[in-house]
């Protein structure tokens, strides 16, 4: 089997993985009111479902290098996929909130562990110039996922029931547990004892966020404690920086950020999370409350984003040949700020040609960076720092779509609470809260700029030779 081949195989598990991680993420949303009739449960407790799954993967993301490395990339990924789907079972199998957040909390288990580990395992044996064709097979997954989660659980709580939100993941599970024993590495590392301390340390300040985030976004406790949980989370994490400034064989070094791609691309990421990630959850809400479509319609209409997103991922080795890392990646957040600045234009008047164009180019738009910036990310990374880097990664992903989200939710609710009250204020929240979104993607640009003209060039060595042997 050629290295591509193993490559491609491989980026497929980790697609399989992410795909389940993130429709699951998303397709309990709609579901939301169907399972609490069922359970006889008031459909505001129901968030519990939600914040409990979104807390065990922060709590226990810090430890999947760790664990990666002591047990194995193939022995962890298919304890994860193992424990996701028995979540899953038990979810659907659910006859009370309480049992259903249990079983969430296993699904929690699995789905922290799954993508970082199937991350590391491409990090650790796929040849850099294989990287990009990798991530782009799983990137495909990760875009895909959020928009057909909502479309997904609503059809299948209209025509079927709840329980098979659940139920879909067990074959996708079990498909990916075959296919990664037969090609999945089982990749090992030496290890110090675990930093527990870092470990506490840290987990507990992501824990605090996430609660945080997700308490701001619902809107259910009061704003102190809200605060309080927020507050503590941050002065956690600050800690940790300290704490890791003057200890050797911590959990996290922060060593990583003396690698300046790394470094680089892990603000970028934070960064087109805050401008871009918001959209899915703003856009498909802008519609029903604002442009009163009905929530099939609206769920259709998300459906351009997944695929130009698909289609384009064809090209963007091609396109990062001719332009290189830094000017793709500068070009793409310029346009993804120009997209997100021009729907704020919209109104309940503009055809739906328009919004369809708008978000087609949003898709094509966010696949081509998100594919650019975490290939750049961990591009110089080595076999040592491959587990703490894809743990990073996975971290800031995870928190910086909740800020994304919340942030988004918080800044509309603030322009509807000073702007004037008129039958046009809704619409010009929404508006004003894309348009602030921009301010974070010129601030995304400026970071790009400290971007040198050959990073990624190693990458792309390759897609060069291919040119060259088919010419």
């Amino acid at each position: 089997m050629t290295e591509q081949t193993k490559a491609q195989k491989l980026a497929w598990i980790g697609a399989m993985a992410f795909f389940m991680q993130t429709l699951d993420a998303t397709i309990l949303n709609t579901a939301l009111p169907a399972i609490s009739k069922s359970l006889n449960e008031s459909p505001l407790e129901m968030q519990l479902a939600i914040i409990s799954y979104s807390l065990t993967v922060a709590l226990l993301i810090p430890l999947s290098g760790w664990l990666a490395d002591k047990y194995g990339t193939l022995t962890l990924f298919r304890l994860a996929v193992c424990t996701f789907i028995l979540g899953s079972l038990l979810s659907a199998c659910a006859v009370s909130l309480n049992s259903l957040v249990m079983a969430r909390i296993l699904q929690g288990v699995g789905g922290s562990l799954m993508m970082p580990v199937a991350r590391l395992s491409i990090l650790r044996t796929v040849p850099k110039n294989e990287l990009l064709n990798a991530w782009n097979i799983m990137a495909m997954a990760g875009l895909t996922g959020p928009i057909l989660g909502p479309i997904l659980g609503g059809w299948l709580v209209t025509y079927a029931s709840w329980h098979w939100i659940f139920l879909i993941n067990i074959p996708i599970g079990l498909l990916g547990i075959i296919v990664a024993g037969t090609y999945m590495p089982n990749c090992k590392a030496q290890v110090n004892k675990l930093d527990w301390v870092g470990f506490i340390i840290f987990a507990g300040g992501l824990v605090g966020l996430t609660l945080g985030l997700d308490l701001i976004a619902e809107n259910f406790v009061s704003k102190n404690i809200t605060i309080t949980i927020l507050s503590l989370g941050c002065i956690c994490l600050v800690f940790y920086y300290f704490y890791a400034k003057s200890q050797e064989d911590v959990l996290l070094p922060l060593t990583l950020f003396q690698i300046r791609t790394f470094r680089i691309g892990f603000f970028a990421n934070l960064f087109i999370r805050l401008c871009g990630s918001s959209i899915p959850f703003l856009f498909p809400l802008m519609l029903q409350i604002v442009f009163h479509y009905s929530a099939e319609i609206t769920g259709w209409l998300m459906v351009p984003i997944a695929l130009s997103s698909v289609l384009l991922k064809t090209f963007i080795a091609r396109i990062l040949t001719v332009f290189g890392y830094k000017k793709t990646l500068i070009y793409s957040a310029c346009c993804m700020t120009i997209i997100i600045a021009t729907m704020s234009l919209l109104n309940q008047h503009s055809p739906i040609w328009q919004i369809i164009l708008i978000l087609i180019f949003y898709g094509a738009t966010m696949s081509v960076i998100f594919t650019s910036i975490n290939t750049l990310t961990i591009c110089d990374l080595e076999y040592h720092n491959a587990s703490s880097g894809s743990t990073m990664l996975s971290v800031i992903q995870q928190v910086g779509i909740g800020i994304g989200i919340t942030l988004s939710s918080v800044i509309v609710n603030l322009y509807r609470t000073f702007l004037p009250e008129t039958p046009q204020q809704l619409q010009q929240s929404f508006s004003y809260t894309f348009l602030t979104s921009v301010s974070f993607g010129i601030a995304l640009i400026v970071i790009l700029f400290r971007l040198r003209d050959n990073d990624g060039e190693h990458l792309q060595k390759h897609n060069v030779e291919n040119k060259n042997g088919s010419a």
